[in-house]
């Protein structure tokens, strides 16, 4: 078998070349031997104002294998897709004037914003908003045209899909919500038990930032697959190491009591041991496992490389992989890298703009999994890696 899964590695690193022509059947190099999961994050975000209701029925007609909603909390209970609390940031809030006495400052997560925030309106207030893209170089025309999903509306169309989708939702901001007086695991569970969906084999991942949300709610009686996120700041292009800041330093939770270690604790062997105890799954900001670095000039600085007049991915090469997908499926723990997107400022030089580049790189290593903004670019390099390998 070893020969086999090392026959994926040795083809993926020749489909630059060509494909591989061995007739020896190919096992893949994930935890399971299946064809990695491509969940679509925040449903299709590359294409439409991200966890609306169409942003989740295009991403499920694209043919995503699951769809991320973020949970957040409205000011009656009701769990919605958000990112953020923070309503600013995603939504036309800023335009309903209604609403403009509701602007206020919130301490999220040990920082300071200003905006309006979920927990100060109801459902029925919250339906009202439309979604707003996050990223400028993605289409504007949607803007405030698609409102807000529920988490009940996104169990609601997957199984009116036929298909068997995979809900992944994450606890946001979970402490927050607790300290606001609305807290998120309890209604979790009960909307995932009321679907019939709180067993080891229900096609639910649930995820958190923060080991206690998770924990909590295997305390409650969760049976559901788990997955515990691990995040960083930043790149430092110069070395290519992971940077550390706050509040994407360590979990939230771990800060609030006194806990100095780094989410970089969570992928030494013990740290990957620690979170097998409660979780079957890490999902790792993907620089853990292929980092990038930029080139200095004799001045020192960063060059930019593709001489747009910026400096930033874009200009960097990817350094070697690490063993996390290694150590992690020693542990006996799945790996769903966070997030790929399409976009050419995020794509390192060697993948040479085409983000299929990319996904087929951490298809090779054994990733179980890969969170994306293009549901639809991530199957095709599946599909296309599938097939160079001969699997």
């Amino acid at each position: 078998m070893a020969i086999k899964r090392n026959l994926a590695v040795i083809c993926a690193a020749t489909v630059a070349l060509g494909a591989c022509n061995s007739n020896d059947p190919v096992l893949l190099n994930t935890l399971d031997g299946k064809a990695p999961l491509v969940v679509a994050h925040r449903g299709a975000g590359g294409y439409l104002p991200e966890e609306t209701v169409e942003a989740y029925a295009m991403a499920i007609e694209q043919g995503a294998d699951a769809i991320e909603p973020d949970v957040v909390s409205t000011k009656d209970g009701v769990l919605i897709a958000r990112h953020d609390p923070n309503l600013i940031y995603s939504t036309d809030v800023a335009s309903h004037p209604e609403f403009a006495s509701r602007k206020r400052k919130m301490s999220v997560d040990g920082l300071v914003e200003e905006g309006w925030f979920a927990g100060d309106f109801t459902l029925a207030e919250i339906k009202t908003l439309g979604g707003t893209s996050t990223d400028a170089e993605r289409p504007q025309q949607f803007n405030g045209r698609y409102k807000i999903a529920t988490i009940q509306e996104i169990v609601d169309m997957i199984k009116k899909s036929g298909r068997n989708m995979i809900l992944y939702p994450e606890t946001k901001n979970p402490t927050f919500h607790r300290e606001a007086g609305l807290p998120l695991e309890d209604k979790l569970l009960a909307l995932l038990t009321a679907a019939g969906w709180n067993s080891p084999t229900a096609p639910v991942f649930v995820q958190s930032f923060e080991p206690g949300s998770l924990k909590y709610m295997r305390g409650k009686g969760a049976t559901v697959r788990m997955v515990q996120l691990i995040d960083a700041d930043d790149v430092d292009l110069k070395t290519g190491a992971l940077t550390y800041a706050a509040p994407f330093d360590r979990p939230y939770d771990w800060a609030v009591a006194g806990d100095k270690r780094l989410f970089s604790a969570m992928v030494t062997p013990a740290g990957l041991a620690e979170i097998k105890t409660y979780a079957d799954a890490i999902g790792p900001w993907k620089r853990y496992i292929v980092s990038s670095k930029g080139s200095l000039g004799t001045d020192g600085k960063l060059v930019d490389a593709n001489g747009d007049g910026k400096v930033n991915e874009a200009d960097s090469t990817t350094t070697a992989p690490t063993s996390l997908v290694a150590d992690a499926h020693k542990a006996g723990l799945l790996v769903h890298p966070y997030t790929f997107r399409n976009e050419k400022r995020r794509l390192a030089l060697d993948y040479k703009g085409d983000p299929k580049r990319e996904y087929k790189q951490f298809y090779a290593l054994g990733v179980d999994g890969v969170f994306s903004d293009f549901a639809d670019t991530a199957l095709a390099a599946r599909a296309d890696y599938l097939k160079e390998i001969g699997y």
